[in-house]
């Protein structure tokens, strides 16, 4: 038998901070950041025998998506209505390939997991249709308006409003960092039609942005408590929990959970990784995760040296992993340490302060070093890999997954197991780099064929969390 859940009707999530209240999913989903400033995260995780993983090896990807999260969900969402969620996020009209989440094979015992055949060609589409549509059930059944704020470095914002547009009691902000973008993540965003969504362009960078709504969320008087702010950042739990099913269907799929696997994920805000670190903690048998950076190498330089330092941010040839902060971390120095919650709460202060470096427990970092191993990727290396690889292959990464690549080739630990790298999003996103690397940019999927035709819309406005907060005021009760 499972030991999910044991007698317990409903899960509860508590703070990584230990000073905010219980919630239920519910409430987790509308509520973003926990009172405390910490992360909220499920207070008793489900897990599951390797017989169990193993009865699901030929569920398809919505059937095994309703185990794995209707656990999280459950007593909040009605399971036949997550079942239809499930089924109208991950078909063939809104999904572009059959298996949802097929594998590339690159080499003996080496894959890419495709998570860019969504909507907006990247993998957070996974997480925010669902997103969208649990929102929608929870507002229409509270009778509530909400507004979701959110700070993308790429693909968020696109897939947010795309997972949202269509929600009739929620207005959309998202903030991208202005010319920080690809042309193509910021047409993804600015061209969608709808009363409700709203494109701010900030005169700064992703971390100016992240701190103006994480600013907004502590202290949400500017909507005159008429309305609350919903999280779509990958600090909602909600895109974990979509998030760990891929880990789960694509170890089913190349012999899992009988071999273990490995798994290398480009990765700013420890979001996608953090899924698999979930994963393995409900039972499948994970043996390494690779955080896979760019230039802003704050996880690298601390897994590495145990050095935590925050530095200013590089603009470079991967957006979607410009950050500075990687805000989900605190999910894992959570569990790391004993899931105290006041001594995370003192360890964030001295983090969040960003005037010092910091070094965690050396017991704390030994522990994470069992699992988790690093790799840092400058830009060149970036280029030459997408080289690489289409030499070897014919197949063309986009340099997001190329340093995810990179990283899976130098820090692999065993060889005799697979080693999948999480393919985060569509080449054509990123013309600078694919350029770069000597090749003509693909066509866009036939969904986006117009998409440089499209008109745009969006407000550039000054990095000023006073000047953002009226714009949002202002336009949530334009009515």
């Amino acid at each position: 038998m499972s030991s999910r859940l044991g007698s317990t009707p409903m899960m509860k999530y508590i703070s990584t901070r230990g000073n905010a209240p219980e919630l239920t999913f519910e409430d987790v989903l509308l509520t973003g950041l926990a009172s405390d400033g910490g992360l909220y995260v499920p207070k008793e995780a489900p897990h599951y025998t390797l017989e169990e993983i193993e009865s699901w090896r030929d569920l398809p990807y919505t059937e095994l998506a309703h185990k794995i999260v209707y656990p999280f969900v459950e007593g909040c969402v009605d399971a036949d209505a997550l079942k239809g969620m499930l089924e109208d996020v991950y078909n063939n009209t809104n999904f572009g390939h059959k298996a949802i989440a097929p594998l590339q094979q690159l080499d003996n015992n080496e894959y890419v997991l495709e998570l860019f055949h969504g909507p907006t060609l990247a993998f957070k589409d996974f997480a925010l249709q669902l997103l969208g549509r649990l929102l929608d059930y929870v507002v229409t059944r509270r009778k509530e308006k909400v507004v979701i704020m959110g700070a993308t470095s790429g693909d968020t914002g696109s897939a947010a409003i795309e997972g949202t547009k269509a929600c009739d009691n929620v207005d959309i902000f998202i903030l991208h960092p202005y010319g920080k973008v690809s042309e193509v993540q910021r047409r993804q965003m600015t061209t969608v039609e709808g009363d409700n969504i709203y494109n701010i362009a900030i005169e700064g960078n992703f971390d100016e942005a992240q701190d103006m709504v994480k600013a907004s969320f502590g202290d949400q008087s500017f909507l005159r408590g008429e309305r609350k702010l919903v999280a779509v950042n990958s600090i909602n739990w909600a895109r974990i929990m979509a998030q760990i099913v891929y880990y789960f269907y694509s170890s089913l799929n190349l012999g899992g959970p009988v071999r273990p696997m490995a798994y290398s994920v480009p990765t700013g805000n420890f979001g996608d990784i953090f899924a698999g670190y979930m994963a393995r903690k409900m039972g499948l048998p994970i043996e390494q995760l690779i955080i896979a950076t760019n230039n802003n190498d704050v996880l690298h330089r601390l897994m590495s040296k145990n050095q935590y330092e925050v530095r200013s941010l590089k603009h470079t040839i991967t957006p979607s992993m410009d950050i500075a902060v990687s805000s989900n971390f605190e999910r894992l120095l959570f569990d790391l340490y004993d899931r105290d919650g006041a001594r995370l709460a003192g360890l964030m202060a001295k983090m969040n302060a960003r005037d010092d470096v910091v070094s965690l427990d050396e017991d704390k970092l030994a522990k994470a070093r069992e699992l988790f191993d690093s790799l840092a990727v400058d830009e060149q290396t970036t280029v030459e890999t997408m080289q690489l690889v289409y030499n070897e292959t014919g197949y063309l990464l986009d340099p997001h997954t190329a340093i995810g690549v990179k990283a899976a080739r130098e820090c692999r630990r065993n060889p005799n197991i697979p080693m999948i790298t999480l393919g985060t999003a569509h080449p054509v996103k990123f013309e600078d780099a694919v350029g770069r690397a000597g090749y003509e940019m693909p066509e866009l999927p036939h969904h986006l064929t117009d998409l440089m035709e499209r008109e745009e819309r969006l407000t550039v406005l000054p990095s000023d969390l006073e000047t953002v907060q009226q714009f949002i005021a202002d336009n949530t009760f334009r009515d």
